[in-house]
Parts: C-alpha cells; structure tokens; sequence
C-alpha cells in the first residue's frame, strides 16, 4: 500500500492561460521537481474535447513518452446548460461522459473525476464502458456540495447499491479547512472591501472548531448576530466563506473502499505547512486506513493574488509537494 503524489494542472492555470507556459512547459517542470503524476483538465489544456484532433492526440502521446509523468486523474465536467433553451437529456448526459471515458482511455489515463453534483442516473449506464475501457469514474467530494447535500446523497447511495470498483469518490480535502485561507481572507478585505468585521466572524467560528456552515440557520438564512453587521458588499464573502468546511476526518471511515483519489487543496504555503488544512494529520489518517492512491496538489490561490503582486503558481506547487512527499516519507519509510 502507497500514497503518491501527482499535480493538478489546473494548479498552473494562469500560467497556460496567459502563455507563460505551455503544456510543454508544464511537462518539463512537472519532471525537474520528480512530480509522479498529473492530473487533467482536458476542457483547458487539450482542444476540442472529447474529440480532439488526432494530432493533439499525438502530441499527448510525445509529451507522455519524453516527460514520464503518469496520467493519473482526468477531470471531466458535465455542462447540463449547453443550449439557451433547455437542459441536456439524460441519454445526451450519458454519451458525453461515454466520450470522456473513451478519450480518458487513449490517453492513458485509469480514473475520471466527475464534477460535483453529476446525478446519480449516469451510474449505472456507465459501468459497462468504464470496464471495457478500464476507466473508473468518482464524483467529487468538494466543500459547499459535500456529504449534506441531497445530489451528493443521492450519487452515493446508488454507488453503493451497485458496489463496482469502477464507480467512486473524489475527496477534495477543501472539506477538512481548519482555518480560513489568510489570502481569501485579505482578498475580500483589500480589494473588494469586506468587512473585517465580517471575516472576524467567519474567523471566530474556526476558532471554535466550527466553520462557515454554522453561520446560517437550516433555511440558510445568516444567523442574527451575522446578519447584524453584514452589508450587500460583504455577501459575495459570505456566500463562499461557507464553503470552507472543518469535517472530521472519521466521515471518510464508511467510505474509504470508495475512495479513488484525493484532491489536497492549496491555497498558500507558509514556513512548509499549508496555512488551512492540517496535511501531516490528513496523510497520518490514511496512511492507518490503508490508502492506495494519489493525493493531488490543487492549487486555488491563484485566485486570490493581490494586484501588483506575482503570480506564483509554480513556487507554491513545487513547496507543496516538497511537503506531502517530506510527511509521506516519514510515515512509510
């Protein structure tokens, strides 16, 4: 039994998008800082997907070959809103996430994420592709849509029912937050001008063990003393402050048999930890729960860089890994 590491390219997003990189170059220094494994966002970084041309598909092949980073994860969306007019059908659901699995085999990879919320009617018909293509598909776990939610409920319990090895999780360990980033944090404050009232309130429920979720009632009304001081400008802080969640990492014990693959969320490295999630403590768990798979650096805080200052994309992967696999190494020799 192993916990390996790969990288989410979605973690170098800024640095393809404004053409500071291209995937060549992600390759290149995913290989010189001896990164095991990568995971695609094949809607980003591979065109025209799922049917992408056959010399894009040439291309992968040449950057597999010369690199040697394994394709470990494909991360698939399920857009239901194509149209204006109306929602996509349940067969029109099924054959695109068909197609993903079939591209996800002939690029090598073994595990397609599905995006949260994906309803549990695709499960069943997708089994027999994912086996003959040896593709196994997982709803993600993510803070704000995660084991509470009805859609969430739902895909799971069906995946139990069915009980293959070809359907399961994705965990995104935004899930286990025990603090709030520091830099979505400075963000709201600096730039769009929230309240520090309000993020001294979000603050103050972490402090307490809670998170962001305590602060509305059942109804996801603000609780009164929040609504208190909260202002229309504080609301697109509010609304996403709760989606940084402090489960205890016992929730995962039902599951574990499920698991196919985690997401270890990054938003900003500090004196070689990681400020809001505890990742000695998280690989510690799964080391004692036997896990065999990889944990995949997902770098966020790209969204939250003050203006005027760097981007720094690569510096926080590169520490991030540097740290998993320094914890790794202590726990498994």
């Amino acid at each position: 039994m192993a916990i390996k590491t790969c990288v989410s390219l979605y973690s170098l997003q800024d640095e393809y998008m404004n053409k500071r990189m291209t995937l060549e170059d992600i390759m290149k220094y995913l290989a010189e800082h001896k990164v095991e494994g990568l995971e695609l966002l094949p809607d980003q970084m591979i065109h025209n997907t799922p049917h992408p041309s056959e010399e894009s598909l040439k291309h992968w092949d040449y950057l597999m070959e010369t690199y040697k980073i394994k394709p470990v994860c494909s991360d698939v969306f399920l857009n239901t809103n194509l149209y204006n007019n109306r929602t996509l059908t349940k067969r029109e659901c099924i054959d695109i996430l068909i197609d993903e699995i079939k591209l996800a085999h002939r690029m090598g990879f073994h595990l397609i994420r599905l995006v949260s919320m994906v309803p549990a009617f695709v499960i069943e018909p997708l089994l027999p592709y994912a086996e003959k293509y040896d593709v196994a598909f997982a709803l993600e776990i993510h803070a704000g849509m995660s084991f509470g939610i009805p859609e969430t409920r739902g895909f799971i319990e069906e995946m139990i029912r069915v009980d293959s090895p070809y359907c399961g999780l994705v965990v995104d360990a935004g899930i286990f937050c025990h603090r709030i980033p520091r830099v979505y944090n400075d963000y709201n404050v600096k730039v769009l001008g929230t309240n520090p009232k309000v993020v001294e309130y979000f603050n103050g429920l972490f402090d307490k063990g809670l998170d962001g979720t305590h602060a509305f009632d059942e109804q996801h009304n603000m609780k009164p003393e929040l609504a208190a001081i909260a202002t229309e400008k504080d609301m697109p802080y509010i609304m996403l402050a709760d989606g940084y969640e402090n489960t205890p990492y016992e929730t995962l014990d039902k599951y574990m048999k499920y698991i196919r693959h985690f997401h270890f969320k990054l938003w900003e490295m500090a004196d070689g930890e990681e400020y809001s999630v505890d990742y000695k403590g998280l690989l510690q768990y799964l080391h004692d729960h036997d896990y065999d798979g990889y944990v995949s650096t997902e770098y966020e805080g790209n969204r939250w860089i003050l203006p005027g200052h760097p981007m720094v994309e690569k510096e926080q992967v590169a520490a991030h890994q540097e740290m998993l696999r320094r914890y790794i190494q202590e726990m498994e020799g």
